[in-house]
């Protein structure tokens, strides 16, 4: 093997090799279900086992292949702990997500958007990691789009199909991409989605104008549901907060505030009183008087003139003074 690998190591990838060609399947770039196999199949201590899938994914990042000891289903499988963690977060999320509303506005566009949050973190998917995702970093692959996978540091994790048998994680971020998919239509503007959502039409179909790209996944939201112009990422402590609001059962709800009604004082124009007749020499006052101002202010440009010459004067002045001085 060309990889330079210490002599334990070389025996843990010898192993799988020997694994994979006795299972009639190549070594790399192996799968996280090849690799759960692998580790049914061989069974040891935890420690031993954490130290196999850490070989494995060695050699696949050496050879550019993304590590498959990165998916939940391997995470799970070394750690029962994390497991039963995972499992009953699961079930919470589960409950939740059904009751998260994903129409109406603006409380649609923020459940679309939270629900994603709720899922990815009852993947397993690290608060902090939840908060730098790009739009590129998650995908849906699979003959039944149902496969989705989400790129950490070069490494593709993929994340389980569904949460508690009701919740397709596929369907989740697809509403999601929905929204930014009708944003990246419409540059960014949140109105014209407002007034979509508003007339009662869906957003199906929209995904497919979904822009895999460099901007934030998930971003801020303000109260009248409207985006920064430049996407801004959530921070680790605001994911923190929009899943302990969930978990608890006390999410915002998201509802704007009623259109002020102005007062009948404040919206009536003063009546004219024409009942006053105008003096008859109003006009012709009206026309002196911007006659005169015309004349007035004719001088004014003369006036600013010798107020410039002067000022040269002066700065001759000085000149000459501080020339004499040195």
């Amino acid at each position: 093997m060309p990889l330079r690998l210490s002599a334990r190591d070389r025996h843990v990838w010898a192993l799988f090799a020997d694994w994979c060609s006795a299972t009639d399947q190549p070594p790399t770039p192996a799968t996280p279900h090849q690799l759960a196999r692998f580790l049914h199949d061989n069974p040891a201590a935890p420690a031993t086992q954490r130290r196999r899938v850490s070989v494995i994914n060695t050699v696949h990042r050496r050879l550019g292949h993304p590590a498959p000891g990165g998916s939940e289903e391997i995470r799970c499988a070394l750690d029962a702990t994390r497991a039963a963690r995972l499992e009953r977060l699961s079930t919470i999320v589960a409950e939740r997500i059904m009751q998260i509303p994903v129409g109406g506005w603006p409380a649609g566009f923020f459940g679309r958007r939270d629900a994603l949050i709720l899922v990815l973190a009852a993947s397993g998917v690290g608060f902090e990691q939840i908060a730098r995702l790009r739009r590129r970093d998650i995908i849906v692959t699979g003959d039944d789009d149902a496969v989705v996978c989400l790129t950490d540091h070069g490494d593709q994790i993929v994340l389980p199909a569904a949460l508690e048998s009701r919740i397709a994680v596929a369907t989740v971020y697809r509403r999601w991409a929905e929204v930014l998919g009708f944003l990246d239509r419409h540059n960014g503007a949140t109105r014209p989605l407002g007034d979509h959502v508003k007339a009662g039409r869906n957003l199906s179909g929209f995904d497919s104008e979904y822009q895999a790209d460099d901007r934030p996944l998930l971003t801020t939201i303000n109260r009248w549901g409207h985006t920064p112009l430049v996407p801004a990422p959530l921070t680790t402590r605001a994911i923190t907060a929009i899943i302990q609001a969930h978990l608890s059962g006390r999410p915002p709800a998201h509802t704007l505030p009623p259109p002020r009604v102005r007062s009948g004082s404040a919206s009536a124009t003063s009546p004219i009183e024409s009942n006053h007749p105008l003096d008859p020499h109003y006009y012709e006052r009206g026309i002196e008087a911007r006659r005169n101002a015309h004349q007035d202010l004719s001088d004014v440009i003369d006036l600013l003139d010798d107020i410039e010459d002067r000022a040269d004067r002066l700065l001759a002045e000085m000149a000459g003074i501080l020339d004499d001085d040195t």
